[in-house]
């Protein structure tokens, strides 16, 4: 039998780290996955985490594990997916090194999660979104902060972490207007900006001149980088405030990830094809992209629109000869 410690250090040192650099996000949510499953094991089968083999972790007990999870700390099936996605990572890299517990391997990598149910896309109306952005009192330093990375996210779409991560070298005003970010998986992309982001990024950053080009572009009020429940409130609290002059923000969960979502959106209503809005949110398969077609009821009626003729009485087809009855009834 393997010994399960030296294969998961390798796993994480050689495998994640070294060969496919994966990234911190990914790392972490790795290493909580295992903390949770070697945690289980060891309780139900009563050996130290570091005493246990490859053979102690077989499908009845990741079954097990995973059924915990749902019952007691009271995790969502897509949690439940993350924590075996970590699971099966680990042993197809044992399936080469430990060939001798290939039928404990092979069990455990057959297992399945349950499906997650797609919930509608929220994204944000035209007027919604102008009744956010007109919230932040630009009077104070803070509140033109808030509208810049607002502004932003709106039009570009950024995820969360690529937002806080944007530093003042990330972002060209000039011809052909850009801001650059390392979304996941380490990509670089580059990401256009309108004249009107342009315009909101020119004075936020003319503030700090002469600044340097490492400084976080969206700092907090110490000059360090925002973090991402930093974020998340600044955004809470100002779709909140909107709410008086747009009640239907009241009725929406309003996150970074809702304005990613809006920039989606508009770009699909304004007729992108899903294949560049995949580019720009920087999406590794296109199929990704496809939620927003769903999420867009306007798409669809336009569709029908199309192919529904106008002031034509629906009937029912007849064949024009007796021939033709009959290879139709076959």
């Amino acid at each position: 039998m393997t010994s399960l410690a030296p294969l998961l250090e390798a796993f994480f040192t050689r495998r994640l780290i070294f060969e496919r650099r994966a990234s911190p996000a990914t790392i972490d949510s790795y290493r909580d996955s295992f903390c949770l499953l070697l945690r289980f094991a060891s309780a139900h089968l009563g050996k130290a985490p570091s005493d246990l083999d490859i053979a102690d972790l077989d499908a009845p007990l990741i079954g097990a594990f995973l059924e915990h999870l749902e019952a007691e700390r009271g995790s969502s099936a897509r949690t439940r997916n993350s924590r075996l996605a970590a699971v099966r990572s680990l042993f197809r890299y044992a399936a080469i090194r430990a060939p001798q517990d290939g039928a404990v391997i092979q069990r455990v990598l057959a297992m399945s999660g349950p499906r997650v149910i797609q919930s509608p896309v929220a994204f944000l109306t035209k007027a919604e979104v102008e009744a956010l952005l007109a919230e932040p009192n630009q009077a104070t330093w803070a509140g033109r902060r808030d509208y810049a990375l607002l502004a932003v996210a709106v039009q570009t779409g950024l995820r969360l972490s690529e937002l806080t991560g944007l530093h003042r070298g990330d972002v060209h005003v000039g011809p052909g207007a850009y801001v650059r970010c390392t979304g996941k998986g380490r990509k670089e992309r580059a990401t256009p900006l309108t004249r009107s982001t342009v315009a909101v990024l020119r004075a936020w950053m003319s503030e700090h001149q002469g600044a340097p080009v490492t400084d976080p572009l969206f700092p907090s009020s110490r000059g360090t980088q925002l973090s991402p429940d930093a974020v998340q409130r600044l955004v809470g609290k100002h779709a909140r405030a909107a709410t008086k002059e747009c009640p239907s923000l009241g009725q929406k969960n309003v996150t970074p990830h809702t304005l990613r979502h809006t920039a989606a959106m508009r770009l699909l209503e304004a007729g992108v094809d899903t294949s560049v809005i995949a580019l720009w949110l920087g999406h590794e398969r296109t199929e990704t992209t496809q939620i927003y077609l769903h999420a867009d009821l306007g798409i669809k009626e336009r569709a029908l629109a199309r192919t529904t003729p106008a002031h034509v009485r629906a009937g029912r087809y007849r064949p024009p000869d007796p021939l033709l009855a009959f290879l139709e009834s076959l």
